[in-house]
């Protein structure tokens, strides 16, 4: 599937200098390439900021924006074309390709920054920068305004203020449009696909690291050629660890797996959680169990709606475990009592999601003003409800311990509701206990 359209990128680009001040420059480098051992780097993967605004998928980038520039306000530094590197490292745009593949109005070679930013700077009111996200181009640019100031006697003005890009940015990714959506759509597809591979693939005696290739191997074949984070998958109590990531053990006849994994598609995020029985069929405790999680999950999406507040699906999650728990005798006591002290948290600890996009935490105030952001069409958020009795937890009866279990759905906010992105993997008992039986 290709990436978003030209015409997308240019549009984020104009509404956000529609937000910037007169007289002000916005400068974003793209993420550094991480070295993972000796000669071997890691597979490059952009700033999610820098390529919301470009498209651009190359390393050693960085973008800028300066409104009302009468030679263009959009400029690219890139790497020049070089034949005897494109031999090792593949194909670069060069500053031609920048301008015509990626709509730059101007674009620089990269060696050539130093030379030409500070000119950029020199005279601004305002510069929109993210302090703090690349050290080493903090340092950098902070060379270049010294340099200014250096000059101040000969005329030359450094920026007046420094002001973080993030706050602009990041509101304007919170909405999804409509060609964001059908990126998300396709990762989440493509993860469902390996959620049921892995389902069907599932045995006895069968390793975690056995499933996970399951996983791999279908978002690689679909195209996918990033997860979009490192997979979880946790047979028996391994579940109960939230960010379990090992993945070496056996998961023994019995015993539940839990798999939260999801893969990327130019760029974007897909986070889909599941349990199921690797035997193919949940024993008492764990339906009973599993049943309550579906529930909150269930209850929680249908909250997902324009107007509601953020924290409305988390909190009808905690209604539904709380009630659940007091209902199997794993709780005991009134359920608004139980709730206002937050008993559930032994067995219910983290929220029921996140917003979802470029990143798979992505980015966005959750509150505004004080208050739980009002959710609109657009927003694309996780609902993840989980009930987790640890192996040790001598309060309630051992057939509960080292049960985990956790059912993770990806969400859109509409204008008359949501659309679930991840209805194609099973998540009733039944569903699961027949497509493992096939």
């Amino acid at each position: 599937m290709p990436s978003l359209p030209a015409a997308e990128f240019a549009q984020r680009r104009h509404q956000l200098m529609e937000q910037m001040s007169s007289n002000s420059i916005a400068i974003l480098p793209t993420s550094p390439v991480c070295n993972r051992n000796n000669s071997v780097d890691y597979a490059y993967r952009p700033n999610s900021d820098f390529y919301y605004l470009s498209g651009f998928d190359e390393p050693e980038a960085v973008l800028v924006l300066i409104p009302g520039r009468e030679h263009g306000q959009y400029i690219l530094f890139c790497r020049e074309r070089d034949p005897a590197r494109e031999l090792w490292d593949g194909l670069r745009a060069g500053q031609e390709g920048a301008i015509r593949d990626f709509y730059a109005d101007d674009a620089f070679p990269i060696s050539d920054i130093d030379e030409i930013l500070p000119g950029l700077l020199e005279g601004r009111d305002r510069v929109y920068y993210s302090v703090g996200k690349n050290l080493v181009f903090d340092q950098q640019l902070m060379d270049w305004v010294n340099t200014i100031r250096s000059k101040a006697r000969l005329g030359a003005s450094p920026p007046k203020e420094f002001v973080m890009l993030d706050h602009l940015l990041h509101d304007m990714r919170l909405y999804k449009s409509a060609a964001e959506v059908a990126q998300m759509q396709h990762a989440c597809d493509i993860s469902a696909r390996a959620h049921i591979r892995a389902m069907q693939a599932a045995r006895p005696s069968i390793y975690e690291y056995q499933l996970e290739a399951e996983l791999d191997y279908e978002f690689r074949k679909s195209g996918a050629h990033f997860s979009a984070y490192s997979s979880i998958v946790a047979g028996g109590s391994n579940a109960c660890i939230l960010h379990y990531i090992n993945n070496n053990q056996p998961v023994q006849d019995g015993e539940l797996v839990l798999i939260d994994a999801g893969c990327e598609i130019n760029c974007y995020a897909s986070d889909i959680t599941r349990t199921f029985p690797v035997n193919g069929r949940f024993s008492p405790e764990q339906k009973a169990l599993y049943e309550i999680v579906l529930e909150a999950n269930l209850a929680a999406i249908d909250c997902v709606q324009p107007e509601r507040h953020w924290n409305e699906p988390h909190e009808a999650s905690v209604r539904v475990i709380t009630a659940g728990l007091v209902r199997l005798g794993l709780l005991h006591g009134d359920v608004d009592a139980l709730i206002a002290a937050e008993a559930y948290r032994d067995f219910y600890m983290h929220r029921a999601g996140h917003w979802l996009g470029l990143d798979v935490h992505d980015v966005g105030d959750y509150k505004v003003g004080g208050q739980w952001r009002v959710l609109e069409p657009g927003m694309c958020l996780t609902i993840e409800p989980g009930i987790y009795v640890a192996q040790d937890n001598l309060n309630v009866d051992a057939r509960w311990r080292g049960i985990g279990i956790r059912i993770e759905d990806n969400v859109v906010v509409t204008q008359h509701g949501h659309h679930v992105l991840t209805h194609g993997v099973p998540k009733t008992v039944d569903e699961i206990e027949a497509l493992m039986q096939r």
